[in-house]
């Protein structure tokens, strides 16, 4: 397959959720050889994408093609991506479907899933001082 997009997720590799999904994004792409490159949030690539780590570790990023999106919309962008994944891009991409999606990533899924990254820090930060 021609490699013919740019296509760069940003994501906590800590996060165990996010690890879990994201890895295995990682590894599809991987086995498929698709374009997409993974980086961790926690790594030296995150300075690259301007992002600071707080923000960073509030939600999914995607860069593609230049163009920066979060949230749902990078999650859109990446299952296109991913010919497995199309369906679903299709289906979260569908009007009022795509809004429903947003709202419980941005206020539910999101919020939760950084208090329970801020918790880990935290925690790992009192056992090490």
């Amino acid at each position: 397959m021609a490699k013919t997009s740019d296509t760069r997720v940003l994501f906590n590799n800590q996060c165990p959720v996010c690890s879990f999904e994201i890895n295995h994004y990682a590894a599809y792409a991987k086995d498929h050889d698709l374009p997409i490159q993974f980086d961790d949030l926690n790594g030296p690539e995150r300075a690259a994408w301007g992002i600071d780590e707080d923000t960073a570790a509030r939600r999914l990023y995607v860069l593609r093609d230049g163009e920066l999106t979060s949230g749902i919309p990078a999650f859109l962008v990446l299952w296109r991506e991913m010919p497995r994944y199309r369906w679903l891009a299709r289906v979260v991409g569908l009007p009022g479907i795509r809004q429903v999606a947003s709202v419980a990533y941005d206020h539910a899924l999101a919020p939760l899933i950084y208090r329970w990254h801020l918790r880990r820090k935290a925690r790992a930060a009192s056992q090490s001082g």
